[in-house]
């Protein structure tokens, strides 16, 4: 299995990005770390985790902000964002890169 297939978290395939974005979910929804240690790129978030509501939102994205130093406009969050976990890791991998 290549990078490309491999799931989001796969042994050997977590970016330093991924392992903050995994401490956050648990940190910020009070999540299980081992079912966090699961999610793979297809993974549901909005409307998938009774913990990831509206107001869970807006702390968890402060909370990406603050650990990974980046900016996230209100004009970059919409619902194909935090659809899935690979979504939500693909756009705070982007947003990192661009420094």
């Amino acid at each position: 299995m290549n990078s490309a297939t491999a799931p989001a978290g796969a042994p050997g395939n977590q970016s330093e990005v991924d392992r903050t974005l995994r401490a956050i979910l648990v940190d910020v929804l009070g999540l299980d770390h081992s079912q966090v240690a699961a999610f793979g790129a297809d993974t549901g978030l909005f409307g998938y985790l009774p913990e990831l509501d509206s107001m869970a939102v807006a702390t968890l994205l402060t909370e990406i902000e603050d650990r990974l130093t980046i900016v996230i406009e209100d004009d970059e969050v919409d619902g194909e964002m935090l659809e899935t976990f690979g979504a939500l890791l693909l756009f705070t991998e982007n947003k990192h890169a661009e420094g």
